[in-house]
């Protein structure tokens, strides 16, 4: 049987959607947009915008509202990059910590309602599919 790679990532597209869309209302709670909350997960990993930009498919001018937004909310604060002083990263406050992991959380508890729709050992066969998909294709490692 032929499975259809389009399918498949509209299926996960689909997934993703409606997982996002029952958490909207705790976000909204926690005082985030949709996008926002994306951004803010992605401060730790990538503290400077154009590096979210690239990691989240944002254009670069869409990220700088989205900062602007998080900053005034007292979620991330600008700081100097002490490595390159005309720079400046982002780093997560205290409350935009708090935010993210409620966020997070929320997000997961929605996931694993989805999840308890299916076996134990789909999900370990699961898992194992998706790490294998985002491995690269040279040294057969998860791309972080």
């Amino acid at each position: 049987m032929s499975v259809d790679g389009a399918q498949l990532w509209t299926l996960n597209q689909r997934l993703l959607g409606v997982v996002m869309d029952a958490c909207t209302g705790e976000l909204a709670e926690l005082g985030l947009e949709t996008k926002e909350f994306f951004v803010l997960t992605e401060v730790e990993v990538s503290p400077y915008p154009a590096e979210i930009a690239t990691a989240l498919l944002l254009p670069k001018a869409s990220v700088t509202v989205y900062v602007r937004n998080l900053v005034a909310k007292g979620f991330v604060r600008r700081e100097i990059d002490e490595a390159d002083l005309r720079r400046h990263r982002l780093v997560l406050t205290a409350e935009g910590t708090q935010a993210r992991d409620r966020a997070l959380a929320a997000l997961a508890a929605e996931y694993d309602r989805r999840l308890a729709r299916v076996t134990p050992q789909d999900r370990v066969e699961l898992q194992r599919i998706l790490k294998a998909m985002l491995a690269s294709p040279a040294s057969g490692r998860m791309r972080e």
